[in-house]
């Protein structure tokens, strides 16, 4: 074991090459300097959302606006200025450009202009390196390799675990908080944010005043919400990162003081696998108690405990021990969305190639569950769309040996081809 040490590195970081190292907290004026800040205003406009009226117009003058955002940010200082200069102006966030959405559920979106999204996205990048080690294993969202098909996984492994250590008296709490986003109290969430910079405040003295600087700018993002006395609004690149720090306070309540061995959350999402139903009804009892004193938040109708071999509806998935089957309002949602596309498209509204990209981004979700029969009744009237991509349905979720026996099978020209 002493011989190689650095090849348990090599193969670590092979793993996961996308996945950044956590890097300790950076001098202020390094978090938005502007190398990072040209470097995140090009992740901006990552997409077709370089061609928007606003994008467009920002980018004529790209590296003037650049400027003088960057000389805004480098003005922010630890401590309010009573006697403010107009002529050199602090950061201070614009209004939002509000939007509804009906798809999946109606929801009231406030999406930030692009300078602001720009500096959130500079929040982010710092956020992460702040809060990673802080993070529970369990806890999803807005990090890097740790998405909801992730959390879906692991999940169905804690399942199979919990079912071969208690057999089936093994119980699963499904939590979710009754509207999240809108309920979150922004004095509660700065009394977080200011408790983990008191403690690198310790380890890091010479970064005190960076640390003041940059809790002000985080200050400044959160009151910008336009949802009113609490919530912070949905939309904003900075929500998903306020909303993993606001729902850590409970991520370290079940595991360190409730003992919980298997917790898996996502934003709100919340499941947990118990020993028995007793266990779940005091666990649930307690949670409700800590959310409603320590956070002010509440749990909705889908708060529920069921047992584990009856599965459970979290991530997008019913999740099984033995299996993943994609959700009913899923499947009636996607019948609904490419009958609606396949109108437009013989009317002219939308070409081949859309329909195509929209078929294909749910069948990446899709393909994770037991969903292929599924997903050839679906898009088999329509012959355009290929229900298989690049791999073969079941080789993704497959070791490595079978991946490849499908891949050579998926490959390989037919016989009769072969043999002329």
């Amino acid at each position: 074991m002493t011989k190689f040490p650095s090849l348990v590195k090599v193969n670590k970081t092979l793993r996961h090459p996308d996945i950044p190292p956590i890097m300790p907290p950076a001098p202020y004026e390094e978090v938005v300097g502007y190398k990072r800040l040209d470097a995140q205003y090009d992740n901006a406009l990552r997409g077709p959302r370089k061609y928007t009226r606003e994008a467009v117009l920002y980018d004529l003058y790209r590296e003037k606006n650049n400027v003088d955002l960057w000389r805004e940010l480098k003005r922010v200082q630890p401590r309010p200025n009573p006697r403010p200069n107009p002529r050199a102006p602090e950061y201070s966030p614009g209004p939002y450009h509000y939007r509804r959405i009906t798809e999946p559920k109606e929801r009231d979106l406030n999406i930030p202009a692009l300078r602001d999204k720009v500096v959130q996205l500079l929040i982010h990048q710092e956020l992460q390196n702040i809060y990673r080690p802080v993070f529970v294993k369990g806890s999803y969202a807005c990090q890097y390799g740790r998405g909801p098909i992730r959390a879906a996984l692991d999940v169905q492994h804690d399942m199979r675990v919990a079912r071969m250590l208690y057999g089936d008296d093994a119980a699963v709490i499904k939590i979710d908080a009754r509207k999240f986003f809108y309920s979150i109290d922004r004095l509660i969430l700065k009394r977080i944010l200011k408790k983990r910079f008191k403690k690198l405040k310790k380890k890091h003295p010479e970064l005190y005043e960076d640390l003041l600087r940059f809790y002000r700018l985080l200050c400044k993002v959160i009151d910008s919400s336009p949802e009113g006395e609490t919530g912070i609004p949905l939309g904003n690149v900075s929500s998903q990162d306020f909303a993993n720090i606001y729902m850590n306070e409970l991520d370290q309540y079940c595991v360190r003081f409730l003992g919980v061995k298997f917790f898996r959350r996502y934003n709100d999402d919340i499941v947990i696998i118990a020993p028995n139903k007793e266990t779940a009804r005091e666990w649930l009892a307690k949670i409700k108690q800590f959310l409603a004193e320590r956070l002010h938040l509440e749990t909705n109708k889908k708060t529920k405990i069921f047992f584990v071999r009856q599965g459970v509806n979290a991530f997008g998935y019913k999740i099984k021990a033995t299996h993943m089957t994609v959700r009913t309002e899923s499947k009636r949602r996607e019948k609904r969305r490419i009958r609606a596309m396949i109108r437009k498209l013989k009317a002219g509204k939308v070409s081949q190639k859309y329909v195509i990209q929209a078929a294909h981004s749910w069948l990446g979700f899709a393909r994770w569950a037991s969903a292929y029969n599924l997903a050839k009744k679906i898009f088999g009237p329509y012959r355009f769309i290929k229900t298989e991509g690049a791999l073969p349905y079941g080789a993704i979720s497959r070791n490595r040996q079978a991946r490849r026996i499908l891949q050579q099978r998926y490959n390989s020209p037919p016989a009769h081809k072969a043999v002329a």
